[in-house]
């Protein structure tokens, strides 16, 4: 349980935070970039879930809870040394990705084939979930960063991966099944 009874501890003024297990790095350090741009993905996600309603409102709220897990996973290096820790130490798992998936193929499902590339936009709540999706994809390649320097679960770049297909195909649903998705006109304005 999480107990936070001072927001401001004065500990970072010197441009260092503290991971999970204590250790103390640079602000810009890939592992803060990585979890850090998964909260920022998890905020803009919360002004979209503003103009959800019905299922989507509930997968967004699911998945804003699971992009603290994977917050949580970043936060903790050692993925070798879990073990160790004493407590059960939270992973992205397996299921978190499968379940997105199963939803992907569920609102596939409803809309017609694309035959051309959309621009981000239509309804409110389509916009903003093309925006969450280009912070998905940031995180994702932060992530992806981060793996290449130091041993991460992989899971975590798994999920980051689904859940920007997942917002590119709500967005399809927010639009109306798609049917107010606006179509890109490649050469349009030469």
């Amino acid at each position: 349980m999480v107990v936070l009874n001072k927001i401001y501890t004065r500990t970072g003024d010197g441009g260092d935070t503290a991971l999970s297990d204590g250790t103390r790095v640079p602000k810009n350090a890939l592992r803060v970039e990585a979890y850090g741009t998964v909260d920022e993905l998890n905020a803009t996600l919360g002004m979209a879930r503003l103009h959800a309603d019905g299922t989507l409102f509930d997968q967004i709220t699911r998945i804003q809870n699971d992009l603290f897990d994977l917050g949580a996973d970043l936060a903790k290096p050692d993925i070798d040394k879990d073990h160790e820790a004493g407590y059960p130490v939270l992973r992205m798992i397996e299921p978190q990705t499968r379940r997105l998936e199963d939803e992907i193929d569920a609102m596939t499902a409803q809309v017609d084939p694309l035959r051309s590339f959309i621009l981000p936009g239509g309804r409110a709540l389509a916009a903003h979930l093309h925006l969450a999706r280009t912070v998905a994809r940031r995180a994702e390649r932060h992530a992806v960063a981060l793996q290449a320097a130091e041993q991460i679960n992989p899971w975590a770049v798994k999920y980051l991966n689904r859940v920007s297909d997942w917002l590119f195909a709500a967005s399809r649903i927010a639009n109306d099944l798609g049917t107010s998705d606006v179509l890109w006109v490649p050469g349009a304005n030469r």
